[in-house]
This record gives structure tokens, sequence and C-alpha cells, in this order.
């Protein structure tokens, strides 16, 4: 006889977890520098009035997985935890459940990405898929695509992690020398094997600093992999599908702090050095997607040109965000205005972003900046090709040509100031492999 009353408990196991790494954004100052007391999150920046973490979420939640663990500095917590339980973004994700954590660290010393994966490795009790905030990617590269990729790689010949490396077409109308706002991001010479879907050689800054114009390969890398593909036109997307057992070669490799710099070129090498092999694993393999430009827009928005072009993309023509209110006689195109901006009289503003709350006065012109939250422009003043922290102030009649403009140097000037030198701006540290 059943005994019906009794129902088993039945367990389910999570295949991935999800590991959204949002950092500071330094190669994105002035935007995500402070405004006043408050921190202006990378992770929340909008990009076409979307707040940039909407997109891997969106990724994230397409592909059926349920969990995500997002790592943020700890000084960003509040915002970002008050966005996602915001009702807006409650009923965007409502699949998906996100567990916030905070890592301690400074804006000037970020930690690398492996420091972290250490830190939270007693929270990945899985296999897991380690995105950045920052990579947006085409409706033709569903999350899915990769799971599939690590898992076929890995129940054939034990691939511990699948790569996504994509092909990048900039906008001629955001060039490096056009805008002056610091470098975009360079494409790394890579070796993979097309046959069997291999990476097989990263190029590090150890492996540049020692022969800057030559690759170095190894001869049993290409007698191993005859018909090996190399391209120095691909990026990171810093997308990987990791095997649990990454965590642990990292908690033996503590002298690693980036993935990319650091462990994958020490993987790479384990996969044809069978001394290598015999110690860690039979068989340690990197698996790779390439996605190519032609197949959909790709683009990790890690730096100001990055920033501006993918807001251009997807927006045809020009957004207004909500309540923001647009003068008379006033032009905008090919911008992206943000959510309760005050656009006066006779403004012209082209090729634009601006976020929430700025306030452009009568008479303005803006061509090709991006302003930061709270901005404000004075009457007549003239802004080309300039970038604001939040809360910045520009004056009336003042005219500012390729500068990034912050509250401290504004702050600074005396009434009659003509400026600072250019020295006084300068450059922006290179940002970590999460930001």
């Amino acid at each position: 006889m059943m005994n019906f009353d009794v129902t088993p408990v039945e367990v389910v196991t999570r295949e991935f977890v999800a590991v959204i790494l949002a950092g500071f954004g330094n190669e994105l100052l002035p935007l995500t520098g402070e405004h006043g007391d408050e921190p202006c999150p990378k992770a929340l920046l909008p990009i076409s009035n979307k707040p940039m973490l909407d997109y891997p979420l969106s990724w994230v939640e397409q592909s059926g997985i349920k969990d995500v663990l997002l790592i943020c500095p700890s000084s960003h917590r509040s915002a970002i935890s008050h966005y996602i339980h915001s009702q807006s973004s409650s009923a965007s994700f409502s699949s998906v459940h996100i567990d916030l954590q905070t890592f301690d660290e400074s804006q000037e010393l970020s930690a690398g990405t492996c420091s972290v994966l250490r830190h939270f490795a007693n929270r990945i009790k899985e296999d897991f898929i380690l995105i950045p905030c920052d990579f947006i990617p085409p409706p033709s590269l569903p999350l899915s695509k990769l799971l599939n990729k690590f898992r076929t790689d890995t129940m054939s010949d034990g691939s511990i992690v699948t790569s996504c490396w994509y092909e990048h077409k900039s906008d001629k109308q955001a060039t490096q020398d056009e805008w002056g706002w610091g470098s975009p991001a360079k494409p790394t010479p890579i070796v993979w094997d097309h046959l069997s879907g291999t990476l097989l050689y990263v190029d590090s800054p150890y492996e540049t600093d020692k022969n800057r114009h030559e690759l170095e390969l190894r001869m049993t890398l290409l007698s191993r992999y005859p018909q090996a593909k190399l391209s120095s036109m691909l990026l990171d997307s810093h997308v990987y599908v990791c095997k649990r057992a990454v965590l642990d070669l990292l908690a033996r490799k503590t002298r690693f702090d980036s993935l990319r710099d650091d462990f994958f070129p020490w993987l790479c090498k384990l996969q044809y050095q069978s001394t290598k092999q015999e110690k860690y694993a039979t068989s340690i393999r990197i698996g790779i997607i390439i996605h190519r430009a032609d197949d959909g827009f790709a683009i990790r928005v890690n730096n100001l040109p990055a920033y501006l072009e993918a807001n251009r993309h997807f927006v045809a023509d020009t957004s207004i965000g909500d309540f923001t209110r647009v003068e008379e006689k006033s032009t905008i195109k090919n911008s992206t205005i943000g959510k309760h901006c005050v656009i006066g009289k006779m403004v012209k503003i082209v090729g634009c972003v601006l976020l929430d709350h700025c306030v452009i006065s009568d008479g303005a012109k803006l061509d090709g900046c991006i302003l930061g939250n709270s901005t404000t422009v004075g009457m007549k003043a003239e802004l080309v090709k300039c970038v604001t922290q939040a809360g910045y102030e520009v004056k009336d009649n003042e005219s500012v040509r390729h500068e990034k403009l912050d509250i401290s140097d504004w702050a600074a000037q005396p009434e009659d100031s003509e400026g600072d030198d250019e020295d006084s701006i300068g450059e922006e540290e290179s940002d970590e492999d999460e930001d």
C-alpha cells in the first residue's frame, strides 16, 4: 500500500551561478566621480537611458539562470541595492535572485579579478559565469551559446573554461584623435585552434615587455596544433564560463591578480606542456567562442569613447528621458538626454549624452559632450567634446574644448582665473579587469 501522505523531498541543484563584477570604472572618470558625498556607480551609468547593469542582467535572465552574485565596491552598495530593489528593476528581473556583496577597495587601488574571486570563493559552490557589468552583447550572441559550448567541451575533454572574444569596428565618428579622452580598448594578440575551439595563447604584459615587436610561440604548441590561427584584432569580453575547479587553482596561485594577464596565459601553457598537465590534471583546456562584428554589435563600455559610442549605437537619432523639458527654438540631434533635465531656449545639442537632472541654459551650445548628473551649463556657454563630473557648473559665456571637467578643478579656480594648465587635469590611471 502506497503512502500518499509522505512527499519525497526533491533537491534541486544549480548548474550555474552568474558572477557580475561592478567595479569603480576609473577609465570613465570624471563621470564616475563622486557627486558631493554620493558615489556615481559605473554599473548605474545610463546607456540609451537604461542603467548599464540592465544589459548583463537581461542577458543572464534570458539564458534561464536564476542566481546572480553581484559584487561591487562597499561605497556603491547603497545606490546599487536601491536600484535592484526598485519597482522598475524588480519588475524587469523578477525571475532572477540577486545576491549583492561588497568588496573593500579604494578607487585608487582596485583589486584584480583573481583576488575578488578568491575572496568570494566560499559563496560559489558550482560552475559559474564571470561577467563584467559593462559588456553589452548583441541579440545574436545569447549567453546560452557560451553555456552550450562549455557543456560540450567539459563532457568531451575536460575543458575548464570557455572564453568569449569579439571583433569590434569602432565608430569612425569617435576616434581617439578626435575626442582626446584616452585610448580606446586595444585588441589582445591571441592564438587559437579553430578545429577544436581552443584558446592556445594570450599575449600578456610580461610577454610584451620581454619582446614588444614579436610573439614568441613554443614549437610544442605549433607541432600539436599545426593549423592554429593568430589574430591581433579581437577584444576580450571578460565573459568566462568556468568550472568550480578554477577557484581551487586560484587558491594555489596566490600571486595571480588578473585573469587575462596572469591566469589565462599560465593556463594556456598547461595545454601543451606534459609535465604541467601531470601536475594539475590530464586535460585543462580553455575553450573559445569568437563573435564577429558582422554578426552584431558587441562592446565593453569601459572607457569614455566606448560610452559615447554605445549610446550612439542604441539611439537611431535622439532619445529624451521622462520629465525632461525642452524650451522653444532648441535643436537636439543624435543625442541621448536623461530624465528630469531642463533644456532652455535656443539651445543647440549635437552628438551628446546628458545624464539625469542636467540644466542647459538659454543659448548654450553642446557638441560631442558627455555631461554627468546635475551638470549646469550657463547661458551662451559652449562645450565641444568635453566630459563633466556630476554637479559641475559651467559659467555663462564660458567656452571649453576637449577637456575632462571635474569638481575639484572647478572649485579650486578663483573667480578671475583664465583656466588651469592642461597638466592639472592629468591622465586617468588604467582600470582593473572587473571595471
